[in-house]
């Protein structure tokens, strides 16, 4: 954004997964920029350090809807004063200003200790302001007009894009380009597709297997221009795609004046041409000449054209359709639904003959339709059908064309070119029109119902002591972790070895050691990229690539990731939840397959009831869990279920990745008050954190700090009011005290980054290896990779806690409450098929071979949809046998026998293939999703 004309600024958390070093860097420039350029900025940022906060000039703060200040940043604190309310010392602005309206906070704040506390509403704090000097200047300022003589002609743009129509369209031009090379392998991968669906078509219609000399033969000629057609149909449906991948980027740089629709259309367009000769080409190519169509060059190149028509028609009406659907699910539902009605109509399906009076209008606004025309006469009216049938009154061709109801008429093949161009230029222009018109759907928005949020509000304003320690109802053994001289490679990527690096192996850890406790909460920390994940991971045991080397004990035993994984719960940063269950069930489900098959019903219930208390979810517990950003728990609650989904396994070890991430302060403190309850039952608790506040930071016990490229620089206590850091630290030489009410994790992260360890000549690695704190965990690692006197080993009798018949059952049961729940998915999927029957139905009705070669008959029986047409055609057919054709006098089961070679009385073994379909794939399934991880780290 800095680097356009844009002098108006509006920026939403920006600092989301940034350490409060790096946002205070990217403030402080966005500081220079405005006060330099003369700009204006509006940031809102959650969980901002105290130093980041004192950048502002200005301060907004929102509350229910309520402005309740408005103006100077150093004046923000007096107008609390004035209401009753003091920010402590060690209390970070941003954070009181956050917790100041709440109901549930307030409280603490109060200055008046003398005068009885009464909760102050956002309203009156906002009429209070009015009032307040500040409040009457920012009032006194919108009284009065604007002096349009202070500000330049030019401060204004009288143009609305930045550049002139062709230079817009050259750079739109030049940047789709840049991406469709970068997205090179979806067009080489759609190229394979094609040539090898061409090889099989080719290899099936061989023409030395075929003759020219029936209606029937041209039947089969037929249904290879008609699977070219199709193909070349589903080849422009991966644009659907394409389309909606681009839609994000397309509707922000669209709102914000980069450039008009048409100018993204064009591009995408003309661009997509040259690939559709190409793919046509390799087609034609591949299958004219060997399948047996006409050998005339010009009947060649007339295929060519007609096949690019269609696979640019077929492009531009699923770009259009994902313009129109703007999300995967309706797009593909509405693509799927006008692909099947195309495929009907085109003429090949049904016939024209055949269609109901009251479809006529379906078939010739088909596409396809003028499609299949176009390449039916270009072949048929050829040389090689030109011969007379027997009754001598019309040529082969001729007849061919009738018996499937196509226009038997030469300029019906230009028809069909003009038709297809027509219909490239519609789909195009309202693709066009939905880009510039259509915005995304929907906004995000948590949506919590009444009732349950009134209930929580409730509940958090009863006083608990979170201090005292919890027993539960299920005993755990308490573990701790140690790790010593831990080093991660992996292999060097080939651009760095490109830029010379000649090694084999790029080290991301270098030779880490630690020990986590029970009881004892963790944080680890360190600026972007240090390896904090990349530690946490390879301690979990979640890393499957690279190699790992070191040792890692747990209480004093070497880790063993089978037993492991049965005792430690990993939160990760992305809350990956079942969209359509509420709550209990989430934890219900987590507690059923996880727990021991020892623990009953019952106590199983109990103890989830427990644990929801404990994460404070518990009047939540009835709420369904949404999607997030779009409907169900809000973020904070969606964290605490993560770590509930987690806790009801009832783990000794916990893993959590940046469980504050993406929350402001209040919600990022509930948080940590329900990580605080999980450290107090005993659990060994370890987290990576982010620009954490005072408050959090000092919630703490240990801290494990490291630098960028894997090398620790503090490992040991935080202390009191994080004393004992900052003792460590301030004792180097050169090293700023930290002033008064700054942040300790902040502070920290400045004094030990790069740039000073250069400005000081220290290395802080080194500083600390030679250091007591270092050889007092040195002593606590050894001691701790001691097993103790009595002890044994980890070990359960077998791999999972529930035996394959509780784990279906299970696995049933969460499905079948997502479907329940699930009612807009299961309504569109019944609406379709229910739409799809009465159309197909209205339009066959009163309607009512074994000539596949040698080489392709073992795909006919591997093929799921030969056997259920086998199916359908002979159970409804394939026994009348006191009824004849009328231009033969074979009987309907004598015919389906001779041309299909389907028999009746072999029904059954169809079905049983049918049935052992579904059981073959439904085994793939559950054996692909147990051996294949796309999610590999």
């Amino acid at each position: 954004m800095l680097v356009g004309p844009a002098r108006a600024l509006f920026m939403d958390e920006i600092s989301t997964g940034l350490d409060s070093s790096t946002t205070f860097q990217i403030v402080k420039a966005l500081q220079h920029t405005v006060h330099i350029l003369q700009g204006t900025a509006l940031i809102s940022l959650l969980q901002p350090a105290p130093e980041t906060f004192d950048l502002f000039d200005d301060v907004i703060l929102l509350s229910d809807g309520y402005i309740v200040y408005q103006g100077s940043r150093e004046h923000v604190l007096d107008f609390f004063e004035s209401m009753g309310f003091k920010c402590p010392k060690r209390k970070g602005v941003a954070d009181f200003l956050q917790e100041v309206t709440s109901k549930n906070d307030q409280k603490q704040y109060w200055l008046h200790r003398d005068q009885p506390y009464r909760f102050i509403t956002s309203k009156e704090f906002a009429e209070a302001f009015h009032s307040f000097h500040v409040g009457q200047q920012v009032g006194n300022d919108l009284a009065t007009s604007f002096d349009k003589s202070k500000s330049h002609p030019a401060a204004l743009t009288t143009d609305k894009y930045g550049i002139n129509k062709t230079e817009l369209l050259k750079v739109v031009t030049a940047r789709e380009i840049l991406l469709m090379k970068r997205n090179s392998f979806v067009y080489i991968f759609k190229l394979f597709q094609l040539a090898t669906m061409a090889l099989i078509l080719m290899t099936l219609f061989l023409r030395t297997e075929f003759e020219q000399d029936t209606t029937t033969d041209g039947g089969l000629y037929m249904g290879a221009l008609f699977f070219g057609v199709g193909m070349l149909m589903f080849n422009g449906m991966a644009d659907l795609a394409l389309t909606i991948a681009k839609l994000p980027v397309f509707y922000k740089q669209r709102d914000l004046l980069f450039f008009p629709a048409w100018s993204h259309d064009l591009p995408t367009w003309i661009l997509k041409i040259p690939i559709t000769f190409v793919e046509v080409g390799v087609w034609v190519v591949l299958t004219y000449y060997v399948i047996g169509f006409d050998p005339n060059v010009g009947r060649f190149a007339k295929q060519y054209l007609i096949l690019a028509l269609i696979n640019q028609m077929s492009s531009a009406l699923f770009r259009m359709i994902g313009a129109l659907g703007r999300t995967m699910i309706l797009a593909n539902t509405f693509g799927g639904f006008g692909l099947l009605v195309l495929f009907v109509l085109g003429g090949f399906v049904l016939a024209r003959g055949d269609v109901k009076d009251y479809w006529t209008w379906g078939y010739y606004s088909s596409p396809m339709m003028y499609g299949m025309n176009a390449m039916a006469v270009n072949e048929f009216l050829g040389h090689q059908w030109s011969k007379l049938t027997s009754n001598g009154s019309e040529t082969l061709g001729v007849a061919v064309l009738k018996s499937r109801g196509f226009f038997p008429y030469s300029y019906w093949y230009w028809i069909g070119v003009a038709a297809l161009v027509g219909f490239i230029l519609i789909f195009n222009f309202w693709y066009t029109v939905a880009l510039m018109f259509l915005n995304p759907l929907g906004r995000p928005q948590a949506i919590v119902p009444e009732e349950i949020n009134a209930a929580g509000q409730a509940a958090e304003c009863a006083e608990n002591d979170h201090n005292k320690k919890k027993g539960m109802v299920l005993p755990f053994e308490p573990h701790s972790i140690t790790f010593e001289d831990i080093k991660y490679s992996v292999d060097m990527p080939q651009e760095m070895k490109g830029q010379g690096v000649v090694e084999d192996k790029l080290l991301l850890l270098k030779g880490l050691s630690g020990a986590f406790r029970p009881g004892v909460l963790t944080a680890l920390m360190g600026v972007s990229g240090a390896g904090k994940t990349t530690l946490m991971d390879v301690l979990a045991g979640r890393k499957t690539g690279g190699y790992i080397e070191g040792s890692i004990t747990v209480s004093g035993y070497p880790k063993k990731q089978e037993t492991f994984a049965r005792i430690a719960g990993y939160c990760e940063q992305n809350d990956i939840h079942s969209p359509h269950v509420t709550v209990y069930e989430s934890l219900l489900y987590s507690a059923w397959l996880r727990l021991p098959s020892e623990v009953d019903t019952d106590k199983r219930k109990m103890f989830v009831n427990e644990v929801l208390e404990l994460v404070e979810l518990d009047v939540l517990k009835g709420a369904l869990v949404g999607l997030p950003g779009v409907d169900g728990l809000s973020t904070e609650q969606r964290k605490r279920l993560t770590i509930a989904v987690e806790l009801v396994s009832n783990p000794s070890i916990i893993f959590m990745d940046e469980p504050t991430s993406g929350l402001d302060a209040r919600a990022a403190a509930i948080v940590m008050r329900t990580v605080r309850n999980t450290v107090d039952t005993g659990r060994t608790v370890v987290c990576t954190i982010h620009q954490p506040s005072i408050d959090i930071f000092e919630a703490f016990d240990e801290l494990f700090l490291m630098k960028r490229g894997g090398l620790e620089l503090y490992v040991g206590p935080v202390g009191d009011q994080s004393c004992e850091l900052i003792k460590y630290f301030e004792a180097v030489p050169g090293i700023n005290k930290i002033q008064d009410g700054y942040n300790p994790a902040t502070w920290m992260l400045e004094v030990t980054s790069s740039s000073q360890e250069l400005i000081l000549g220290v290395d802080f690695t080194a500083l600390y290896q030679n250091s007591d704190l270092y050889k007092r965990n040195k002593a606590l690692i050894r001691d701790l990779s001691t097993p103790r006197p009595g002890s044994s080993d980890i070990s359960f009798p077998s791999q999972y806690s529930q035996s394959f018949m509780v784990q279906c059952v299970a696995c049933l049961w969460k499905q079948r409450c997502s479907y329940w729940r699930n009612t807009s998915y299961t309504a569109v999927r019944f609406l379709f098929t229910a739409a799809i029957a009465i159309m197909f139905g209205s339009m066959f009705w009163g309607l009512g071979s074994k000539t596949t070669p040698v080489w392709w008959r073992w795909y006919v029986w591997l093929c799921p949809v030969a056997y259920t047409l086998y199916g359908l055609i002979a159970s409804q057919f394939g026994d009348i046998d006191d009824k004849t054709l009328s231009d033969t006098d074979q009987t309907v089961q004598n015919f389906i026998e001779d041309y299909f070679g389907f028999h009746h009385d072999k029904v059954w073994a169809v079905a049983l293939a049918v049935v052992g379909f579904t059981f073959l794939f439904a085994f793939t399934f559950a054996f692909s999703i147990r051996a294949f991880n796309f999610q590999r780290r």
